[in-house]
Formats: C-alpha cells, sequence, structure tokens
C-alpha cells in the first residue's frame, strides 16, 4: 500500500484513481452502523451490527444527509421508549432490548419518522458475526443453541418481515456447508457477505466460489497483507459474480 501511494503521488493521481483507473468514478452505497450488540455491547442483543443503507439516494451526500437524519430519529426512538442512548464500540446507540427483531422495529420507526420510506430510501442491513456465538456446530442465539438449518430458517423470517438488503457473517467462518445451505436458500433476495469467512484471501474466496458460499466479498486490505492480493481478491469476486463491499 505504501508503495502505491508512493507511486500515486509521483504519478500526480489521487490513489483511488491510480489503483481504479478511469472506471473509477462511483462512490459506492455506504452502510451505517447505527446500532450495537454482540461484542460491541454490553446487551442482551446478539448481532453485532445493525445498519441503514440509503439505497435510493441520487448522490454521495444525499446518502450521508439520510443517514444523519436517520441515526438522530433513532435516538429520539429510543427516548420515547425509556431506553438507553448511550453508544457502543463502534459509535452505534446500544439499548438493551429483548431480542434482535426488537433492534430493526426500532430502527424502521426511525426510518419512518424521518419521511423516508422503508424499502424503497432506506434498506436495513446486518452484521451478525456469528463466529462470536459459534461453538461445537451450534450457535447460542437469543438464549438457546440454534441449528444452521434453524439459522436459515431465522433468516429467511427477517427477510419475509423487513427489507434487508445485506447479511455480513450470517454463520461461522468455518461452517462451509452451514453456507452453502444458506446461500442456495436465500442468496437470490439478499447480499451474504463474508468476512470472517474470506478474510479478503483468494484461496478462502475460491474455496466458498466452488462451493457456492456467500455471494459478495467484503474488502479488507489490513487481512491479507498487501493491496496486490486485495486487488486479486477483488478481479476474483467479480469474475465470479460476487459483489464487493468495502
Amino acid at each position: 500500500l505504501a508503495v502505491a501511494r508512493a507511486a500515486a503521488l509521483s504519478a500526480d493521481l489521487p490513489l483511488f484513481r491510480y489503483v481504479g483507473g478511469p472506471n473509477a468514478h462511483l462512490l459506492p452505497v455506504p452502510m451505517m452502523n447505527i446500532l450495537n450488540g454482540g461484542a460491541h455491547a454490553d446487551t442482551g442483543v446478539d448481532i453485532q451490527e445493525f445498519m441503514i443503507a440509503p439505497i435510493g439516494a441520487a448522490t454521495f451526500s444525499e446518502a450521508l444527509r439520510q443517514g444523519t437524519e436517520v441515526y438522530h430519529s433513532l435516538k429520539s426512538v429510543l427516548k420515547s421508549e425509556g431506553l438507553a442512548t448511550g453508544l457502543g464500540d463502534e459509535g452505534g446507540f446500544a439499548p438493551d432490548l429483548p431480542n434482535n427483531r426488537a433492534a430493526l422495529e426500532l430502527i424502521g420507526r426511525a426510518v419512518e419518522a424521518t419521511g423516508l420510506a422503508l424499502g424503497s430510501d432506506i434498506g436495513l442491513a446486518l452484521d451478525v458475526a456469528s463466529t462470536e456465538f459459534f461453538s461445537n456446530g451450534s450457535y447460542t442465539f437469543e438464549g438457546a443453541d440454534r441449528s444452521m438449518e434453524w439459522m436459515t430458517g431465522y433468516y429467511e423470517s427477517l427477510l419475509a418481515d423487513f427489507p434487508l438488503v445485506s447479511i455480513e457473517d450470517p454463520l461461522a467462518e468455518d461452517d462451509w456447508s452451514g453456507w452453502v445451505h444458506l446461500t442456495d436458500t436465500v442468496g437470490d433476495r439478499v447480499q451474504l457477505v463474508g468476512d470472517d469467512l474470506f478474510v479478503t484471501n483468494p484461496e478462502r474466496l475460491a474455496r466458498g466460489i466452488s462451493d457456492g458460499a456467500a455471494n459478495a466479498l467484503l474488502v479488507k486490505v489490513n487481512q491479507i497483507g498487501s493491496l496486490t492480493e486485495t486487488l486479486d481478491a477483488v478481479a476474483m469476486a467479480t469474475a465470479a459474480g460476487y459483489s464487493s463491499m468495502m
């Protein structure tokens, strides 16, 4: 990465233009983490990050404005319910809620209070970080040990009730058969992002593509260690029809 930065400076180009070339002209839809659970908050909520994605915004600046409005609206909704507005490790609110659905319902109310439309203006996204509660072949989720099949059914029910556009790490990093089953079941309806599953590693990504696990790659240069390997992983994902999430 340091060499790429030096080369970009030498060519008098911004880093994104040096790396991405002439096609690097669009900013991605941002996903904003507004409610924390799991390891990022000391509460009973299992899912680590609840995010919003301003999928209807015409520009990045408009998406940022909408995200800010929903964030402040969520604070008002939490206060109206007598819930805590303290922040988790990632900067989202961290109220103690009875279950994970309650978090999505509160975010939905916050979106509607801004006048934005849930599903067309604002989509919902999750980072489940399920490796954190996976042990001995089962998931300790909402107070009980759950199978991969149960977790798949749970995500199906969330997709039926909420406009989820992306779920990151819905299953554990070594639950390959579970990932394949989940992707076969809901992969045509939602982005399934491998973060811990792939760790931006071309070898793990190649296995995922071969097995049919996930349909998107989370890209983190720090996970694999070099810009070259990162770009190799992105190219591999793109060639296989996988999305890349930065």
